[in-house]
């Protein structure tokens, strides 16, 4: 019986990790809304960066709630808006907050 709750606890990920995960995908959505409202000189590559970011966070995410992850764009080496939504509806639809 402890063993069974050992390899249940091991595949469902680290509790610890999936709440680092969690606050990494909340401190990059909030550095992308500051980003959103703000001039300067590289705002662009930078809320560029930080989307990339996210994106990655969100697709780790998903793997460990066990969700499909389709494969960035190949063209633009970004996820879709459509994707990224879904990833998140179903993220939120399993508990994950951020």
């Amino acid at each position: 019986m402890r063993r069974r709750a050992e390899r249940r606890r091991k595949a469902a990920g680290d509790p610890i990790d999936t709440l680092t995960l969690q606050l990494r995908l909340g401190e990059i959505a909030r550095e992308i809304q500051a980003l959103a409202g703000s001039r300067g000189f590289a705002v662009a590559h930078h809320t560029r960066a930080a989307q990339a970011a996210y994106d990655a966070l969100l697709a780790e995410a998903c793997r460990r709630a066990g969700l499909p992850v389709e494969a960035p764009h190949l063209v633009t080496d970004r996820t879709p808006e459509a994707e990224r939504l879904r990833e998140e509806l179903e993220l939120a639809s399993r508990g994950w907050s951020w």
